[in-house]
């Protein structure tokens, strides 16, 4: 039987843009633009009235900005929202994710040029995405400030304002377990909240391949390192994963542990012809388990596709463990999924319950 159409809701205060979205869908029966908003607040009447499967969404609009629909939708009515921003707003991507958007799209300028098939072939692929989401999606929890220990509080305040100078004074510690994480689609919320539950007495090191445009994993590194315990920064070559500290795979790129005498260090480098995502989670996995053994942690998160599987299997074979986020809380199921059909982790959790179980390493 046919599927009906995804129904799309198209947001931004942009007359030019609206219309070259829409016209993204023109030839694509499986989604129909069921509306156009200009801001937050004829967006929400129209995501009453209208009810759509997903959302493209502008942040920048005047009376009502993306962020306070976000919130305010979030509450009413759960939606998934594709983020349509520029290169220059990449905190405000982030801080909109952490609001409940599932994903983002980064256009190079303000106007979106009928002729960036690039862009527009993103945001096609991101609103047909939203046939794989699970049905029960609900935003995260709102983020607030936390605290890890003693005086140490995670909003970038009281010890962690300091962080590379700590990073400096600190020396160098091998990690008990060096956790790999793989990540695609949903992501970044799903590490924000494991970041943040990783405490001060943590003896793990953790290392990154999270699917992102280049130009925006540094401001996510230094989002996590802000979140938590862990020293966390987009990996450069040489860096040596030690206790407590983490790495992003920076964007474009890809990232490999290797043993160097007592230390662990990262060698960065361009994807390799059979790479079939970048960052390749499947290699960062097999790097781990190469150096580490069964101190090797495998950790497979929400994502499309199947990165990481055969990573996860080199650590298994290793020795080590293999986590793989369940269905449960997983916002695409594809990369766990797939290693759990392969048969490879020995752990199926609920999001919480990873974080809960990482923090105890």
């Amino acid at each position: 039987m046919t599927k009906p159409p995804i129904r799309l809701l198209v947001v931004d205060d942009s007359a030019y843009n609206r219309r070259n979205i829409a016209d993204v869908f023109a030839t694509y029966p499986e989604v129909e633009v069921v509306g156009k908003a200009a801001d937050g607040e004829e967006a929400l009447r129209l995501a009453a009235l209208l009810k759509p499967d997903v959302i493209t969404l502008d942040l920048e609009m005047p009376r009502m900005d993306g962020f306070t629909f976000l919130r305010i939708l979030m509450s009413r009515q759960p939606t998934p929202v594709i983020v349509v921003s520029s290169y220059s707003q990449k905190e405000n991507v982030f801080k909109a994710l952490e609001l409940g958007a599932l994903d983002f799209v980064a256009k190079p300028t303000a106007q979106i040029s009928p002729d960036a098939t690039d862009l527009r072939e993103q945001i096609l692929a991101k609103v047909l995405l939203v046939r794989q989401l699970r049905s029960n999606l609900t935003p995260p929890a709102p983020s607030s400030r936390r605290q890890v220990s003693g005086n140490f509080s995670v909003d970038g305040r009281n010890g962690f304002a300091d962080s590379t100078a700590m990073r400096a004074a600190s020396a160098y510690i091998a990690p008990k377990h060096v956790i790999a994480i793989a990540s695609s689609t949903g992501g970044p919320s799903a590490l924000l909240e494991i970041f943040s539950k990783i405490p001060l007495t943590s003896t793990a090191g953790i290392v990154v391949a999270q699917h992102m445009p280049d130009k925006f994993t540094r401001t996510f590194a230094e989002r996590l390192d802000k979140r938590g315990a862990v020293r966390t920064s987009e990996a450069v070559e040489g860096d040596r994963v030690g206790k407590l500290t983490g790495f992003v795979c920076p964007g474009r790129q890809c990232m490999e542990v290797m043993q160097n005498g007592l230390e662990l260090k990262l060698a960065i480098s361009p994807p390799r012809p059979d790479d079939r995502y970048v960052p390749s989670a499947d290699r960062l996995l097999k790097s781990v388990a190469a150096a580490c053994g069964a101190k090797a942690v495998g950790v497979i998160l929400t994502g499309m596709g199947d990165d990481g599987v055969e990573g996860a299997r080199a650590i298994r074979d290793a020795g080590g463990l293999v986590i793989a986020e369940s269905q449960e809380t997983a916002v695409v199921y594809g990369m766990p999924g797939a290693a759990v059909r392969a048969g490879i982790p020995q752990k199926e959790l609920p999001l919480p319950q990873i974080a809960e179980f990482l923090a105890t390493l």
